[in-house]
């Protein structure tokens, strides 16, 4: 036990240096905001995936490969085709249009792209933007929760607190460079540390049957792409869920702020492949851990849940214990901390800019210099942290059967299907225009509480609703408003 409280220790140090350094750097509150504008494209890459990511990939897709076996593939072809689209098609035409705006907050580039006159598209993208954030900020604070419960035996709501602390720090003193920096480390720590896995557990562990034959032994329909019981209605609406998950990378706020942050167009073109690498990896291996886990320590019969908790999310805690030296057992709570923490930094961040850099300096009109406004902004991160712990403990309380994957998927989506649908027509459309782009935003908002409490508890076709989720639908119904809107505006 002490050794995995010292390789923790060593790892909230450097949180705390990176912290420390970047704060020297912060002169102005674009400094703040977007680093000055002069990221690389390996701190760009690094901190957009391991932003991206989050805890859902480290414990919730693992967990996915224990129970789905093959068919959790899906997730990664959506995920690489989603980055792969994102910074090939729309991050040089984003960057190009930003810099012209000078643009420093998603909101700031629509309101160039529309010349808007008005603070209506400013007001809606802070405010749906803020809740989203605040919901997806939560279910992170929920995975720090569960890692120090399950790795070190600490109540659920001290880990928590413990864990939201160290990530407040560091960007309450350094803001986006700290976070920029941050998340350069913590996803080096996530890409090393979900493909070494799968690789120590095949060397180490004698497989005379083989692992996949092992896998169709224990149930033939894991290893079906369609999932248990071949191709079904169900079963489409599940794949569709998975694969549509990689539409939340092409636009949405945490993941484009790099865009606006890197230093020019040719970074883009260099970083492309350094993120479409990353993805294919750590979402490939996360699935494979599972289906290790899986192999290793369940039978013919056996109900994976009972032996890896909910969603078998502790299928890689019990894979590392079982394989690794007590040291790298250490480093693993780091690593599924790294993937919490860079998430929860960078839309601390963002949410922070847009309330404080669209509502209170642009909407309400209130001035002051770069050092009162970046201190606003870090008295705003603060307390909008302090919702989102707030609501973690309150959703921790009243659904302990809650399983990390959708959870942080609801909001993950929620912001996505506001702002990409958004994004997307700004970049392709000339015909878009700023009430269009309002009704895509509200489009996108409203479906997603929508599809998740009301259309998935239908009688008949809730079942579908629930296994597709709420991205696909509440992207198409944001294109689609976006679409009428615009056509409407412009009569």
């Amino acid at each position: 036990m002490l050794t995995k409280y010292a390789a923790l220790t060593i790892y909230f140090v450097i949180l705390f240096g990176i912290g420390v350094l970047a704060s020297r750097r912060i002169q102005s509150l674009q400094d703040y905001y977007v680093g000055g504008k002069k990221l690389g494209y390996w701190i760009a890459a690094f901190s957009a995936r391991a932003t991206g990511e989050s805890g859902w990939l480290i414990l919730g897709v693992t967990g996915m490969g224990a129970m789905m076996g093959v068919s959790a593939f899906w997730v990664v072809l959506g995920e690489v085709l989603g980055v792969y689209i994102s910074w090939q098609f729309m991050a040089k035409k984003f960057k190009r249009l930003t810099d012209e705006y000078e643009a420093i907050t998603i909101p700031d580039y629509l309101v160039g792209r529309f010349g808007s006159t008005t603070n209506n598209l400013r007001t809606v993208a802070a405010i749906v933007l803020s809740v989203f954030v605040i919901i997806y900020v939560s279910a992170q604070i929920d995975i720090t929760g569960k890692t120090f419960e399950t790795f070190l035996g600490i109540n659920y709501y001290t880990g928590a607190i413990v864990g939201f602390t160290i990530v407040l720090t560091y960007i309450f003193t350094g803001g986006f460079i700290a976070v920029a920096w941050s998340d350069f480390f913590q996803g080096s720590m996530m890409f090393g540390g979900l493909v070494l896995l799968p690789l120590v557990t095949v060397l180490m562990i004698d497989f005379p049957d083989g692992i996949f034959s092992k896998l169709e032994m224990i149930d033939p329909g894991l290893l079906s792409l369609w999932g248990p019981a071949g191709l079904t209605a169900v079963n489409v609406a599940t794949i569709i869920g998975l694969a549509t998950i990689g539409l939340g990378f092409m636009g949405s706020p945490q993941v484009y702020v790099r865009f606006i942050a890197i230093r020019n167009e040719q970074e883009i073109q260099k970083g492309k492949w350094v993120a479409v690498i990353f993805t294919l990896l750590t979402d490939s291996a996360a699935v494979f851990i599972g289906i290790l886990g899986r192999v290793l320590f369940t039978g013919i019969g056996d109900i994976p849940e009972t032996i890896f908790g909910v969603g078998a999310e502790k299928v890689l805690p019990v894979l590392v214990e079982t394989i690794m030296p007590m040291a790298l057992v250490g480093l693993y709570i780091g690593v599924i901390l790294a993937a919490v923490m860079s998430t929860i930094d960078s839309l601390l961040v963002v949410a922070s800019s847009a309330v404080t850099r669209d509502l209170y300096q642009k909407v309400l009109g209130k001035g002051g210099n770069d050092v009162k406004l970046t201190s606003v902004s870090r008295l705003t991160t603060v307390f909008m942290a302090l919702l989102a712990l707030g609501l973690s403990m309150t959703v921790a309380l009243l659904s302990p059967d809650r399983t990390i994957f959708w959870f942080a998927i609801f909001g993950w989506s929620g912001i996505a299907s506001t702002f990409c649908p958004t994004i997307i027509l700004s970049l392709f459309w000339k015909g878009f225009t700023e009430k269009g782009a309002i009704a895509a935003m509200i489009g996108g908002f409203v479906t997603v509480p929508l599809t998740k409490f009301v259309l998935a508890n239908l009688d008949t076709y809730g079942i579908y609703f629930d296994k597709i989720d709420v991205m696909a639908p509440a992207f198409i119904v944001g294109l689609v408003a976006g679409y009428i809107g615009s056509k409407i505006d412009s009569r």
